[in-house]
């Protein structure tokens, strides 16, 4: 990096824009949406689409529910023809959804283009040329009047190649991008798009789509929200187009652009699933569609199969969806923070079915876009006792008590920390059970059997301790008094019940109970025990020969 002061790079100028609107507004609407995935982002792929993925990631497109999807560029490669051919012949295009082309400003171009349309219901013809200084500079050696000619030129071809294509009944509308608009000066885009739509004359019925893309990102968003207001306020036909958004993400402020340009009188927004695209990529369509539905607006596109959108997306371009990428994220939905997690805990447990969702670190109920609740507590060891026993509790089904919750905590805390990884929830399981549940060491119990005479329960219990048979007996005011003073006769540490708790595990025949137990020994250590039987009463039984293993291997 170059040593202040920075003399390399300038800021981008402000707009004179003195009674701008867009910051007192919001948004009340979707946008028109149209999917440039299989043009802008297969052109960006190393290894790009084959005709057969193309078309899978058509029907997902149309599934979706876009409704204007660019598929190519028909002149620039026989397979973007072939491509275009396929859905034209094959009739798999639903009646509703517009294919949309890019073109250059070549005849030659333009006519290869209309013959890839041929038989087509709905279609766009997108034109372009770059009208920049820079462009105009050091790749056209054109003034402005030449560029503006390009462009004009361009449109009428357009116009005139395609009447036979509306003559044979193709609803055949018209897109402008004066490329690299935004590092044009804005008079000068104006007026070329100004000559354009006098050459292709749209009505309030069959607007022109005038796009106005930022090819590449130099200006913060609110520049660009400017940039797209004065355009805004100065088309003189602006009831006859639709103006259109294609942001790309050179500052990583694409989605901020584009939803501000949004609240500046933008109509359509041009993008790709996930932000593919050429360098940074283009501005994500998934986060601004959820994030217009966290708003309570609904964005007229279906993500509520979100896992399945991004596995065709991962298999078909090759490239991976990143973990912190918002709402389609491996992590995005992950708590690892202790605190974090018992927050989330605590207000997914008061979210009341048809309130407002109000669950403290997660924006979007994950049930919405297919997503699983099990992914929303990931454990290491700066993770909380709450995040191990909701995982405990919603994977596997124990129901933790409260007070057993900072125990376990713990073990786990300890666990992560000498692995150093992030544990699975499978390993979180196995610690659980090994620490509870599996404990048959020093202390094994062979036999249980109670009996009940004049409201006194007695116990006949076999036990092996340290490899030696004990046979007890016992009594008291229910199965699990009675077993303590079993114990009493033997070596064992005093003890004291402080609390005890079960709960079902599993339904139907099958089900299984699950005692804990918290013992208090005689040297004033507190611990739980847990244990799983078929037999509630055997099930706390063992939960205190689990609660006297652990008190032992302690020592």
């Amino acid at each position: 990096m170059q040593p202040a002061p920075v003399t390399k790079y300038r800021p981008f100028p402000p707009i004179a824009l003195p009674n701008r609107q867009w910051p007192d507004r919001s948004h009340t609407r979707a946008p028109i949406w149209c999917s440039v995935d299989l043009r802008d982002g297969n052109q960006a792929l190393a290894q790009p689409m084959s005709v057969e993925e193309k078309l899978e990631y058509f029907e997902m497109l149309v599934k979706i529910g876009f409704k204007e999807i660019e598929v190519g560029f028909p002149s620039a490669s026989q397979i973007e023809f072939d491509f275009c051919r396929r859905l034209i012949e094959e009739n798999r295009i639903p009646g509703d959804v517009a294919i949309q082309i890019l073109c250059q400003c070549r005849e030659e171009l333009i006519t290869r283009s209309i013959e890839a349309m041929r038989g087509a219901k709905n279609a766009i013809f997108h034109l372009y040329n770059s009208t920049s200084p820079s462009q105009r500079k050091h790749v056209f050696k054109a003034t402005r009047d030449d560029i503006k000619a390009i462009a004009v030129q361009g449109t009428k071809w357009v116009k005139q190649h395609s009447a036979p294509l509306v003559a044979a009944g193709t609803r055949m509308r018209f897109e402008y991008s004066p490329e690299s608009f935004t590092s044009t000066e804005l008079e000068f885009a104006l007026e070329v798009c100004e000559a354009v739509t006098d050459v292709w004359q749209p009505t309030v019925s069959d607007k022109i789509i005038l796009n106005l893309p930022a090819t590449v990102e130099y200006a913060t968003p609110n520049i660009h929200a400017d940039q797209i207001e004065w355009m805004c306020t100065h088309l003189t036909r602006r009831d006859r187009t639709l103006v259109s958004l294609h942001t790309h993400n050179d500052r990583g402020t694409g989605i901020a652009a584009t939803e501000l340009a949004m609240l500046a009188g933008a109509d359509r927004v041009e993008g790709t699933l996930f932000g593919n695209g050429e360098r940074t990529g283009n501005v994500d369509l998934v986060t601004i569609a959820m994030n217009l539905y966290t708003h309570g607006i609904h964005p007229g596109l279906d993500f509520s199969n979100i896992n399945e959108i991004r596995e065709v997306y991962e298999r078909t371009t090759r490239l991976e969806v990143p973990p912190r990428l918002p709402y389609a994220g491996e992590l995005v939905f992950t708590a690892f923070s202790g605190s974090h997690q018992d927050a989330i805990n605590k207000s997914w447990a008061a979210q009341k079915p048809d309130a407002p969702w109000d669950v403290l670190y997660i924006p979007l109920d994950p049930a919405d876009i297919g997503r699983s609740y099990k992914a929303i507590i990931r454990i290491n060891s700066q993770s909380g006792k709450g995040g191990v026993a909701y995982m405990l509790e919603h994977e596997f089904g124990y129901a933790l008590p409260k007070l057993m919750h900072k125990e376990i905590g713990k073990i786990i805390n300890d666990f992560a920390d000498a692995k150093g990884t992030e544990l699975t929830s499978a390993q979180v399981h196995e610690v659980f059970l090994s620490e509870y549940l599996e404990r048959t060491e020093p202390v094994s119990l062979q036999h249980f059997k109670t009996t009940e005479r004049d409201s006194t329960v007695q116990c006949e219990a076999t036990l092996t301790l340290d490899g030696h048979t004990h046979k007890l007996t016992g009594s008291g005011n229910g199965p699990i008094d009675a077993f303590v003073h079993a114990l009493g006769s033997t070596s064992l540490p005093k003890f004291e019940v402080l609390s005890y708790s079960e709960h079902s595990l599993g339904k139907g025949s099958e089900a299984r109970a699950v005692s804990y137990i918290q013992i208090k020994t005689d040297r004033n250590h507190t611990l739980f025990g847990a244990g799983i039987d078929t037999n509630i009463e055997l099930a706390s039984i063992k939960a205190i020969v689990s609660a006297l293993n652990r008190t032992l291997a302690k020592k």
